[in-house]
């Protein structure tokens, strides 16, 4: 079975994935990324007014085979 890999930024820290997981096709690939995205989202913060993430999935041999990039902006609305 195919390895792949995630990888992580959220702006400033960069996790490389070196352990990969054995998912059997690309779907499975893509589901595992939306997955990872979602417990991102869960422990997001209210610690500052934008906050952005990103993660790759690749190949063992490298090739990105998607991106994934959730961003959280949050604003003060001015009472009149």
């Amino acid at each position: 079975m195919p390895r792949y890999f995630f990888d992580l930024h959220d702006g400033s820290n960069f996790v490389k994935d070196d352990q990969g997981f054995d998912l059997p096709d690309p779907d499975a690939v893509r589901e595992r990324l939306a997955r990872l995205m979602t417990k991102v989202a869960r422990g997001i913060t209210a610690s500052s007014d934008r906050q952005d993430f990103f993660a790759i999935a690749r190949d063992e041999h490298g090739t990105v085979l998607f991106r994934a990039h959730l961003s959280l902006d949050m604003e003060t609305v001015e009472r009149a």
